[in-house]
């Protein structure tokens, strides 16, 4: 998802098993969102398209600087595409192979656009200068096994998350990348990794058979020490290959912290409804999910729900039901918590989240509570 509006539209970016990338605006109507193509850009014949990022995920944006897109194939290339805002439409500025074998992911560092990162089965990350393409500013070994996710953190300038089917997830310092500052381990491969909108220190991971995790980073940030994992959440029977955060934030959230692009998309208002989601007709969750407080039943799925010394954060699933009801915002001992009440009426952040699982093809909508 484009982080801004494209003329005055929200814009969705596909990268697809056909080898395209295609762009989708979502049109709004009195009763529904609809996602409406107008744009697509073939990659290379015979490769898959495997990720996309967009330049704009750091909130503030020069005027004058262009919008792009860096994606990646099953070909081991990488493909830098810049977007006409006024059409939309995407046209080609660089293609050059990066790694040997499929080329999993394709970032960019948020910070300085000109950089982008890539990960590839052959277990290498790289850095590149688009200005020079083909020509790697920096190769790293650490991961042992095939590296498939990367995001700058749009928070904190030089910082860098990385996962690989090794296990692991890596945060780095992007001025010294021979050695990374922190290492986690996933208990399983780390398909995706999302830093949260606001909170600077709180890193989601899909991390396959393991489910999914909310690490708190800050001090490994901050004093280079160990991360700790707020939740780990499994399901059963099924890979958890995508995770994301919802922009739609209820919580006590100084002005700060408040990204200027929530304001720039009329249904991202933080007072907004819970109506406003349920016509997202995507929000599901697995017929047969499971509560997540039982964590002691080793046969049904479960969550291990740590927060140091402080209070429990509880992890709900959210059914289709839960959403239209308005439930899913009144927390057990928040019952008179009513959704249109500001930020500071709130006594506790609520974050939504999505994660997608292989095997049974089903999104999940849960909501997060932490103090």
């Amino acid at each position: 998802m484009c982080h801004i509006p494209v003329a005055g539209h929200a814009l969705l970016g596909v990268a697809d098993a056909g080898g395209s990338i295609e762009l989708l605006r979502l049109v709004g109507s009195e009763n529904a969102y609809t996602l409406q193509p107008v744009s697509s850009f073939a990659l290379e014949k015979q490769c898959l398209a495997l990720s996309l990022d967009w330049s704009t995920r750091k909130t503030e944006r020069a005027s004058d600087q262009p919008l792009k897109i860096i994606s990646s194939d099953s070909k081991g290339q990488l493909h830098l595409l810049k977007v006409n805002e006024a059409g939309p439409a995407l046209q080609e500025v660089a293609t050059w192979h990066a790694h040997h074998f499929e080329a999993w992911i394709a970032a960019f560092n948020y910070w300085q656009t000109e950089i982008v990162y890539s990960g590839g089965d052959d277990a290498l990350l790289k850095g590149w200068d688009t200005r020079t393409p083909g020509t790697s500013v920096f190769t790293s070994k650490r991961h042992s096994m095939g590296v498939c996710s990367i995001q700058s953190s749009p928070h904190r300038e030089n910082i860098l998350a990385t996962g690989s089917y090794d296990e692991h997830v890596l945060l780095w310092d992007t001025r010294s990348m021979k050695q990374p500052f922190a290492d986690m381990p996933t208990q399983g491969g780390v398909w995706r990794l999302k830093w949260h909108p606001f909170h600077h220190h709180l890193l989601l991971a899909a991390c396959m058979h393991s489910g999914f995790k909310i690490f708190n980073c800050q001090k490994a940030i901050e004093k280079q020490e160990a991360c700790t994992v707020s939740v780990s959440h499994t399901l059963p029977s099924s890979l958890v290959y995508g995770a994301d955060w919802s922009w739609l934030y209820f919580g006590n959230l100084s002005q700060t912290h408040q990204p200027c692009c929530l304001e720039a998309f009329p249904y991202s208002n933080l007072g907004a409804k819970a109506s406003q989601l349920y016509n997202l007709k995507a929000v599901h969750q697995s017929p047969a999910a499971c509560s997540p407080h039982l964590a002691e039943d080793e046969e049904e799925c479960h969550s291990k729900l740590e927060s140091g010394s402080g209070p429990k954060t509880p992890l709900h699933p959210l059914t289709e039901d839960m959403m239209k009801s308005g439930s899913w915002c009144r927390a057990a001992g928040h019952k008179g918590w009513d959704c249109d009440l500001s930020l500071e009426a709130a006594s506790l952040d609520i974050d939504l989240l999505a994660t997608c699982s292989f095997y049974d093809h089903v999104l999940h909508l849960w909501k997060w509570e932490s103090s």
